[in-house]
């Protein structure tokens, strides 16, 4: 898989391919990005990736606070 994230200067752009990828059928999906944030650090990016993420996962936790594992019960499952 090969993502890049560039800043056009023209109409065209051209991308080198690995050798793997010749005679093979692959996908070219170019969109605007928008956002984009370019700290150094890159601590605020992280962060709302993190955010990002949350958010999809949200309404599916689960509250395990109280759960403990029986070793003994998984372990005789089959018996």
């Amino acid at each position: 898989m090969i993502r890049q994230i560039v800043v056009p200067t023209q109409n065209n752009y051209t991308l080198e391919l690995p050798d793997e990828m010749v005679g093979k059928k692959v996908e070219v999906i170019v969109f605007e990005i928008e956002n984009v944030t370019t700290e150094n650090n890159g601590t605020n990016n992280t962060e709302n990736r993190l955010r990002s993420i949350k958010k999809i996962f949200q309404d599916n936790l689960i509250d395990m606070s109280n759960y403990k594992f029986n070793r003994d019960e998984a372990n005789n499952y089959y018996e």
